[in-house]
């Protein structure tokens, strides 16, 4: 298949799951619309994940932590009368960013498999925090009992699971077009450099760690609105929602949708939520292996992910799940940018 060709199918692809997803809301029941939703939230963590990941070479096992502080502070905002939208999602952000510039000097300095037992022992302390703080986030048994959220001042509020799921795509819509518009800017240009050749971007004179802790921060603000998100979408938040399993799987629904993909990040926890939600319905007890099998699938059909291009070119390098490039690897297409 052509390069033109190949990419005239993605976007007619593309095309096709944006409309089936628009669509969603008046063709299926009001439990696939809430699967759905939490679909779209945690893709938007894993939207995080695939920006540390495969943009600045940070693989991460912890970004449930600033996406249960978006949750928690939203959710006893929530309890304590009513809500605005906007006003949430800027909560959400804020509270992610927060959690994110406290750890920030414990990872920034770290690479490969260090930053993954660092990231994951901070997610397992927020997630420990979360189930005995009860006093604030109602321990194990979680909380619940939120006001009605209204996406703006002076619209109605979102009482039924087609308007909470249409306020959740357009919020995901837009921190998504966001990201993908920053990692256009000379500031994503030289996250992929460093990602690539790190020692180069530093003789040339950038503040490499500088570069790093910003995109941590700003990972974990995108991770903090995530989690406002699921406040509305689900209407209940317990810590079950950040444990080691949720940082599991969004690193692989990252792996297998591209680690450098950010429509890819999507992608992949819609493939993931689907063998672990509905799949075990249909294979009770055997999720764990639709799950492997999945990953091993994608491992060889789509070694790059599934939301890679698979063109190849001459002299450019590409950068694995650590960020580095092995010697003697055959150097692959790394688009400038992708979708």
């Amino acid at each position: 298949m052509s390069a033109v060709s190949g990419r005239v199918l993605r976007r007619a692809t593309a095309g096709l799951v944006l409309a089936g997803v628009i669509v969603a809301p008046w063709t299926t029941d009001d439990y696939t619309i809430s699967v759905l939703a939490r679909t779209l939230v945690l893709g938007l963590v894993g939207v995080s994940v695939a920006l540390l990941t495969g943009v600045a070479g940070l693989p991460t096992l912890g970004q449930t932590a600033p996406y249960a502080a978006g949750a928690y502070t939203c959710a006893v905002l929530a309890t304590n009368g009513p809500q605005i939208g906007v006003t949430q999602v800027a909560i959400g952000a804020v509270a992610g960013a927060l959690l994110g510039a406290v750890t920030v000097p414990l990872v920034v300095h770290a690479r490969g498999v260090i930053v993954l037992m660092i990231t994951l022992a901070i997610g397992e302390l927020v997630a420990t925090a979360a189930s005995r703080w009860r006093s604030v986030t109602g321990g194990t048994d979680g909380k619940a009992g939120f006001e009605p959220l209204r996406p703006v001042w002076g619209m109605p509020v979102l009482e039924t699971d087609r308007a909470r799921y249409l306020y959740t795509l357009v919020v995901v819509a837009v921190v998504l077009g966001v990201v993908l518009l920053l990692l256009r800017t000379p500031f994503g240009a030289v996250l992929r450099a460093g990602r690539d050749h790190e020692g180069r971007l530093r003789a040339s004179g950038h503040p490499v760690p500088t570069y790093l802790a910003l995109t941590y921060v700003l990972a974990g603000a995108v991770a903090g609105v995530a989690g406002s998100l699921l406040v509305t979408a689900q209407q209940y938040v317990s810590p079950a929602d950040f444990g080691f399993d949720a940082s599991a799987l969004l690193l692989l629904g990252v792996v297998i949708g591209g680690a450098a993909s950010m429509t890819g990040a999507l992608v992949g926890a819609a493939l993931v939520i689907a063998a672990r939600d509905w799949l075990s319905g249909v294979l009770p007890g055997y999720t764990p292996l639709v799950l492997g099998a999945l990953f091993v699938a994608t491992a060889y059909l789509f070694p790059n992910g599934v939301g890679w291009p698979r063109t190849r070119r001459p002299g450019r390098a590409r950068a694995g799940v650590s960020g580095r490039v092995a010697a003697g690897e055959p150097r692959l297409a790394q688009p400038e940018v992708r979708a």
